[in-house]
């Protein structure tokens, strides 16, 4: 039989017996009681919370990933959400960062604008349908050619080349994200950044910075994240004048992002403050609006607002803010899937077993790679197995085995 994998909690007693702390250092620390410690550790309570875990990282000077067990494998393809690819993904953005990469690649058809922004498309269609595995086969090779394009680009085309550079690049970046491999994300939003200096344009500047506070955010680095977030928005206000749906929709996407890392800071007042800003930009853009992948619309806000108020610990606010999203009407289903994610963790944190079971399985139907490699989704697996307080007992173990939970 399969060993099972060690959990968020007793991944958390690791890294502090490490540091020679008993549970009641560590309470002390988190400004918890020992009780509270006691529960995490032993699975009792889960870490239902990045704000909690990161907060738990810090003090015990490790890295987030150590605690959630990044990266996971799993036992098929299909489900590996695109670990095959890391290698070619990880030579790739080497190629992409260093200098003179261009001349290490050799390849048999020279790559065009309009071929790349083909590939480019069709690879996003991937990536917001979370097929991570299908996104992995294709991206390495994108990337390769566009590092020779932008090598080769002149005039105006460096803006074109260098726009889809950056798109390529944050689908890199998602992917590594997701699967734990935080370095390699780190690299991708690095190509992102040269992309907006090389084409010299505040629209790609915003979405590269847009992406490096989600790589933050992914670390758990949230003062880093929030003090980006602010500085992104002040460069970006003064050309809100164009009353250009990008540059809009840019300034929304940057709010939303501050608003999760103030409400893992635990400041309601700045996260509220900054989804209201968010709210008035979505009002101003499409109902479907997608620049650069960030999905920022009317309806992408509110699950947003969801997420704060389960960072913040607000059962009830979960619940009656996810009451309010039209999720049928977002075209995402990877933002589908963390809604439906979202929406089970506050079930459970309102002991609402039955409620958080029938919500993590319609994320999984939607976006299994995209659920099964998520720490928050795991320990709610992880949580509703051990209950018998709902009727879906058989899928939920069916999942936690795919899961490799034991």
């Amino acid at each position: 039989m399969m060993k099972a994998e060690l959990n968020t909690g007793q991944r958390v007693a690791r890294a502090r017996r490490r540091l020679g702390w008993d549970q009641a250092q560590l309470a002390a620390a988190v400004d918890r009681s020992v009780s509270w410690v006691s529960k995490i550790e032993t699975g009792r309570l889960p870490l239902d919370r990045m704000s909690v875990l990161g907060q738990i990282a810090e003090v015990l000077g490790v890295e987030v990933i150590e605690l959630t067990g990044q990266p996971y494998r799993h036992e098929s393809a299909e489900l590996d959400s695109g670990h095959a690819a890391i290698p070619g993904l990880r030579l790739a953005l080497q190629q992409a960062t260093m200098p003179g990469g261009a001349a290490l690649i050799t390849t048999a058809v020279f790559p065009t604008l309009p071929d790349l922004t083909v590939r480019v498309e069709a690879a996003e269609r991937l990536r917001q349908d979370a097929k991570f595995t299908a996104l992995g086969d294709v991206l390495p090779q994108i990337l390769r050619d566009l590092v020779v394009l932008c090598d080769v680009s002149e005039g105006e085309d460096v803006l074109r080349a260098e726009g889809l550079m950056l798109r390529a690049s944050h689908m890199a970046r998602v992917s590594s994200n997701l699967l734990g491999h935080h370095d390699l994300g780190w690299s991708a939003v690095q190509r992102e950044l040269v992309a907006a200096e090389r084409a010299e344009s505040p629209v790609l500047q915003a979405a590269a910075r847009w992406d490096l506070c989600g790589v933050w955010l992914h670390e758990g680095a949230l003062g880093a994240a929030r003090d980006m977030a602010r500085k992104a928005l002040d460069d970006l206000e003064p050309h809100l004048a164009t009353d250009d749906q990008t540059v809009r929709s840019l300034w929304g996407a940057m709010h939303l992002r501050a608003a999760v890392a103030w409400s893992r800071l635990w400041d309601r007042s700045e996260a509220e403050s900054h989804l209201t800003e968010a709210r008035q930009a979505a009002a101003g853009v499409s109902e479907d609006g997608n620049a650069f992948q960030t999905q920022f619309n009317a309806v992408n806000a509110e699950i947003h607002s969801v997420e704060v108020s389960l960072e913040l610990g607000h059962p009830r606010d979960v619940l009656s803010r996810a009451e309010l999203v039209n999720i049928a009407r977002i075209a995402s289903g990877e933002r589908q899937s963390h809604y439906w994610v979202c929406a089970a963790a506050g079930q459970m944190m309102n002991r609402k077993p039955a409620l958080a079971a029938d919500a993590i399985l319609k994320a999984d139907a939607i976006a299994p790679q995209h659920v099964r490699n998520r720490p928050l989704a795991r320990n709610l697996v992880d949580d509703l197995r051990s209950t018998d307080k709902h009727s879906h007992s058989a899928e939920i173990r069916r999942l936690a085995t795919s899961m490799k939970l034991g």
